[in-house]
């Protein structure tokens, strides 16, 4: 049996892609066979060449049309593409090539705190600012709006008053590094 193949969107450091390559690293029926990076020094390329996964480094003229990308997705066989700390809205002619197939996490209980410009800190602080008890992730499938695809899964953690943004950083991150692999995992095995 062929293996479902994986290529990973990421922008900074990829400690969410490194959770990936450690999770499917031997893994029997799915495989990351390429990161894509609009960052020519995000330190995911780094991690990626520490387990032996090329990287492909693109302009946003690339991006924008998504023509080139959609060519090397499909040369690479790629099935489904997953989202981790990947900063830019998906082209529409990428979503239409893969349709609830590309996965992205977002650092909050959605639809609250999503949309565009709700990214990394600037959630946490949103968050806080809010005087929220609880915040969370949610793992969901990309369409053409930012945050609006299919929720597939998300889980709360209990906040303090005295949590910072900082703080709620941390907690939801524990959330992601234990949930996003599995969830894929999950989904992707269920297209066998």
């Amino acid at each position: 049996m062929n293996k479902k193949r994986l290529s990973i969107f990421a922008s900074g450091s990829g400690s969410n892609a490194e959770k990936f390559f450690e999770h499917f690293k031997s893994h029997p029926e799915i495989e990351i066979v390429s990161i894509f990076t609009n960052n020519k020094s995000a330190g995911v390329i780094q991690r990626a060449e520490r387990f032996g996964i090329p990287h492909h480094i693109y302009n946003r003229t690339y991006w924008e049309t998504g023509e080139v990308i959609i060519d090397i997705l499909k040369h690479e066989q790629v099935d489904f593409i997953v989202l981790a700390g990947f900063m830019l809205l998906i082209p529409g002619q990428l979503v239409s090539a893969f349709p609830n197939r590309i996965f992205n996490i977002h650092p909050a209980l959605l639809p609250k705190y999503g949309g565009q410009g709700m990214y990394g800190m600037n959630v946490h602080k949103a968050v806080k600012a809010a005087g929220e008890t609880e915040s969370g992730l949610t793992i969901h499938f990309v369409n053409e709006a930012y945050d609006e695809g299919q929720i597939l899964f998300q889980e709360k953690c209990q906040l303090d008053s005295t949590d910072s943004a900082e703080d709620i950083a941390a907690k939801v991150l524990k959330l992601e590094h234990k949930n996003y692999p599995k969830v894929v995992e999950q989904e992707v095995l269920k297209s066998i």
